[in-house]
């Protein structure tokens, strides 16, 4: 995770969702230019929209949510990866593989077979991203604002 930082988990709760919120609209700023809040209400409320997941935050010594990452329970033993976001000023220091890390973890303790996740197919940075986690393209589909790449990885029982 780079050795100038240290950095902490927490758990998503009323307190610093609002933190999470911040990083996460951030992010979608800066790949999209600008950011309609309302296209995203489930930020609005992310103890209500996502308790029935798991919700980790990434919090530097200094204080800063420098990342955050959703894992949330789906139908056919599977769980879904969402709101990936890591502070610009921080990412290639492996935080965003160690929320991966965390919430594959977190997948496996709920017996899931597969984790899945979808993600703008022309951000690329992203779609590498999930590539070098040992994630594999399952399709791509259109959306609202582009075609969308999903992705799936398998569980090992170990």
């Amino acid at each position: 995770m780079g050795d100038r930082r240290d950095l902490h988990f927490e758990e998503l709760d009323e307190v610093n969702q609002h933190e999470a919120r911040a990083l996460i609209l951030q992010g979608l700023g800066e790949h999209w230019g600008e950011v309609d809040e309302s296209l995203n209400p489930e930020l609005d409320n992310m103890v209500a929209s996502y308790g029935h997941g798991r919700t980790v935050l990434v919090r530097s010594d200094e204080g800063q949510v420098v990342g955050t990452g959703t894992l949330l329970p789906r139908p056919n033993n599977r769980a879904e990866v969402l709101r990936m976001s890591v502070a610009s000023e921080f990412r290639r220091e492996g935080i965003g593989a160690s929320i991966i890390a965390e919430l594959m973890d977190t997948a496996r303790r709920w017996s899931a077979e597969y984790v899945v996740l979808e993600t703008t197919s022309s951000w690329r940075a992203a779609v590498e991203f999930y590539l070098n986690c040992g994630f594999t393209i399952t399709h791509i589909e259109e959306a609202r604002f582009g075609s969308g790449t999903w992705f799936e990885m398998p569980l090992s029982a170990d």
